[in-house]
């Protein structure tokens, strides 16, 4: 079967009643959006085998999915989680995927921690967007499809995405990957969805803004409590300033709509 994350994440919560032992493994491919570590070794607990596929509109499917090497089998599940979560190598019907400066085009060194663009070219991907030459000459620059994720690219080859170009929270002059923020919010046993945005604040010019959906029988967390959460599994500078509580808008695919919460975050005026 297909889903999206939004999807495997009602299914990883399920009430334990509504739950039937699986006769046979399930094999699901997910994308659309960078499923939670806690999510998908949650799916695996319930006998689900997940692979992970990571694509764009404008290269008419999967670019990459996180192959699954067979040595993998042995380590324990919250490591085969993160490895699975990774959107991993570029897919047969594409001729190249890479990270690259998207300025100078050069390669992002494969250490796992240099931060650049995904790009992408081949035939599948589009010869550009309809009536509009100025996006596309932007878009195509340097030769390769601009995709607008930023990526880390491990020593294995293997990709992962670190956040939206749009998305990154720059906060004293460090970038925050809104990603690893929000593993760690789903991480808490008390959080059943969580997305973050940037919120403007005076002295570090952004700070993250945590919105949080709670599991029944949740609500008595506080603002606090998920604070103290990040600031115990991330640096401090990561850490939420402002969490608020509430359902998630979502797209007809259950991609969050990042766009809404930021002009929320925006609406609360900046940090003093």
């Amino acid at each position: 079967m297909g889903a999206v994350p939004t999807v495997l994440n009602m299914i990883a919560n399920s009430p334990l009643n509504d739950r039937k032992p699986l006769t046979h493994k399930v094999e699901i491919l997910t994308g659309g959006s960078s499923p939670p570590p806690h999510v998908l070794s949650k799916m695996e607990e319930l006998g689900f085998r997940v692979t992970h596929g990571y694509g764009i509109t404008e290269a008419y499917g999967v670019a990459t999915y996180s192959l699954w090497k067979p040595e993998w089998d042995s380590l324990p599940l919250d490591e085969r989680a993160v490895l699975k979560s990774r959107q991993g190598v570029q897919h047969l019907c594409i001729e190249k995927v890479d990270v690259r400066d998207p300025e100078t085009m050069e390669n992002v060194p494969a250490d796992g921690k240099s931060i650049d663009e995904i790009v992408l070219r081949g035939n599948t991907v589009m010869s550009g967007y309809l009536k509009d030459a100025k996006a596309t000459e932007e878009a195509f620059r340097g030769g390769w499809f601009h995709s607008g994720d930023l990526a880390v690219k491990h020593p294995d080859g293997y990709i992962e995405i670190k956040d939206r170009l749009k998305d990154i929270i720059i906060s004293g002059g460090e970038n925050i990957s809104t990603l690893e923020v929000e593993r760690v919010l789903y991480s808490h046993p008390g959080v059943v969805e969580a997305a973050v945005v940037a919120r403007p604040d005076d002295e570090w010019g952004q700070t993250p803004c945590a919105f949080i959906k709670l599991k029944e029988g949740f609500d008595e967390i506080s603002a606090q409590e998920i604070i103290k959460f990040c600031r115990d599994h991330l640096p401090h500078y990561m850490a939420p300033k402002t969490v608020l509580f509430e359902d998630l808008p979502k797209t007809s695919i259950g991609k969050v709509k990042k766009f809404i919460l930021r002009e929320k975050a925006k609406a609360l005026g900046s940090i003093h």
